[in-house]
């Protein structure tokens, strides 16, 4: 029996040393997602680069890897679903505000809030952050809070959802009311395609009811690790084997992506899910 015991725990110590090599090996890599949709509303042909969860990480110094990886895939413009921060009090948002500046000096950039740009944006024990992240990004991107923007050009309408904390709930995805994102959205025109960014993707069935063609969402973090047949193993929000983890969803002719993020925060595990640079073209 004692044997048996040390055989368990030896095996256990060279499992988790094996994760946690695999993990280290995986943050430092940038994986690349490539998705094609199509719509007889789209004007003209679009590329785009979405973004998600960078939560402070660095690929290279000051993110030169990434925003190199970023220039050569070339996009008409770059959406951020959010969390290009992490929400605790006292730590950098300067990571964050020197990338979305590089960014925005380079291609046209939407950004909407995670859930930790709404926390310190409400809360006051997080201090001046995200007075210092907006202001100090507003000049070379467009921040989408509860707002749109029509681009013309593409007959695109991309809209930010900044939604309220309660639906960042844990353990249990909390009902949304029909009537919220009527009320928190400027209205919708189906003859436009309309690109929501929404972080959390639990709730994709709502934001399709509501008209999103498209949802760019992150926020799980590809479930931090992918196991075959099974998918992502954890959200952020303490539920297991989440729905929407990684990649291209569809619901009654509206489409979501999910990015799994190029940053962690808590829980810095990843496997089987490198750090994800998602790149959509989109064409009649």
């Amino acid at each position: 029996m004692k044997i048996f015991l040390v055989v368990v725990i030896v095996l256990c110590i060279i499992t988790l040393v094996n994760v946690l090599i695999e993990s280290y090996r995986e943050n430092r890599r940038i994986s690349f997602s490539n998705y094609q949709l199509h719509d007889r509303r789209i004007r003209k042909k679009a590329r785009i680069v979405m973004i998600s969860d960078l939560h402070n990480a660095e690929f290279g110094k000051d993110n030169e890897k990434l925003i190199s990886c970023i220039e050569k895939i070339n996009p008409d413009f770059i959406l951020v679903a959010g969390d290009i921060i992490v929400g605790k009090p006292g730590l950098t948002v300067d990571i964050g505000i020197h990338f979305l500046n590089e960014l925005g000096k380079r291609f046209p950039v939407y950004m909407g809030k995670g859930n930790h740009e709404m926390r310190v944006s409400i809360y006051e024990k997080y201090g001046d952050m995200w007075n210092r992240l907006y202001e100090g990004t507003k000049d070379n991107i467009t921040w989408l809070i509860n707002e749109s923007v029509h681009l013309d050009e593409y007959n695109v309408t991309i809209y930010g959802l900044d939604m309220k904390t309660e639906y960042y709930r844990r353990f249990k995805k909390l009902d949304m009311d029909e009537e919220y994102l009527l009320n928190e959205l400027p209205p919708i025109s189906r003859s436009d395609y309309n690109i929501l960014i929404g972080h959390d993707p639990d709730y994709f069935e709502e934001y399709s009811r509501w008209g999103a063609d498209l949802t760019v969402s992150g926020h799980v973090h590809g479930g931090l690790v992918i196991l075959p047949f099974l998918g992502g193993v954890i959200s952020p929000m303490i539920r297991l084997f989440p729905k929407y983890y990684k990649g291209l969803y569809s619901c009654d002719g509206h489409n979501m992506i999910v990015c799994a993020g190029l940053g962690l925060h808590t829980i810095r595990i990843r496997v089987n899910n490198e750090p994800d640079l998602v790149t959509i073209n989109l064409s009649r």
